[in-house]
């Protein structure tokens, strides 16, 4: 139990010393990117578009800009850094440790959750330089952001044992991730589209989880927050035990 605390403790300060390390290039992008949104989208646009479900623009698009911080930044830093150990194969060296695999995965899985966190935050308080949010509940906050930020991590890890190249790492955000991310309603409300589209959405699970900050943020939802959250923990623990799985049978990883 020591050695697997010490273990576990040791992967994360790494995870947290390697992105703090290139701070530029991990937590300096998502920021600067959003305040462009919030310029462009919020400031440029948002003043001809004029309110959404009673709040302005801006109010209305900045949640889904730090859930989109937090779920690419969870995911693409336990995809890229799982993915490095394999290409430098440090992993083999943790694997024939001690250490369960189930501390592995925490220990990556960690890793991310703290990157997003730490650039969602950075993007919030970004966004306070530009519009007064009313934070409805800050548990609500703490709880979806939180729990976002622990599903795409694992999600991230899962890439990062399937990718065979560097390449691998940037298919599932570029086509899938972006999309959904997207298509979940950063920008818009659910009930600005056509019925059938609408039923389209709702089968998005990550619309369900901006809506679900959202109503911390500003106390307005297109969903119940009880299934945004049985979502989110059902999807968590599907792709953990998958995650799990995968490094038990050693896919990816043993040739």
């Amino acid at each position: 139990m020591v050695d697997n605390s010490i273990g576990l403790y040791t992967i994360v300060r790494r995870e947290v010393t390697r992105f703090c390390r290139i701070w530029t290039q991990t937590l300096l992008p998502s920021t600067i990117t959003t305040m462009l949104y919030f310029i462009v989208f919020g400031g440029l646009i948002g003043s001809r578009i004029g309110k959404m479900d009673e709040f302005s623009y801006m109010e209305y698009i900045i949640p889904g800009l730090v859930m989109m911080a937090i779920i690419t930044n969870s995911y693409m830093n336990v995809s890229t850094s799982f993915f490095i150990s394999k290409f430098q194969r440090n992993i083999e060296e943790m694997l024939v440790s001690p250490l369960s695999n189930n501390v592995i995965i925490w220990g990556y899985v960690f890793g991310g959750m703290l990157r997003g966190i730490i650039v969602g935050t950075l993007v919030a308080i970004v966004s306070l330089f530009f519009v007064k949010l009313p934070m409805y509940s800050l548990a609500i906050i703490f709880l979806i952001g939180t729990l976002t930020a622990l599903l795409f991590s694992i999600a991230g890890l899962i890439n990062g044992i399937l990718a065979k190249k560097f390449d691998d790492i940037d298919i599932i955000p570029t086509f899938i991730l972006t999309p959904l991310i997207y298509l979940g309603g950063v920008f818009y409300s659910v009930y600005l589209l056509p019925s059938s589209w609408q039923k389209v959405m709702h089968a998005n699970p990550i619309f369900h989880m901006i809506n679900a900050f959202r109503y911390g943020m500003l106390g307005r939802s297109d969903v119940e927050i009880s299934l945004a959250v049985s979502v989110i923990i059902i999807l968590i623990i599907s792709l953990y035990y998958l995650a799990l799985w995968l490094l038990n049978k050693g896919v990816g990883i043993k040739t």
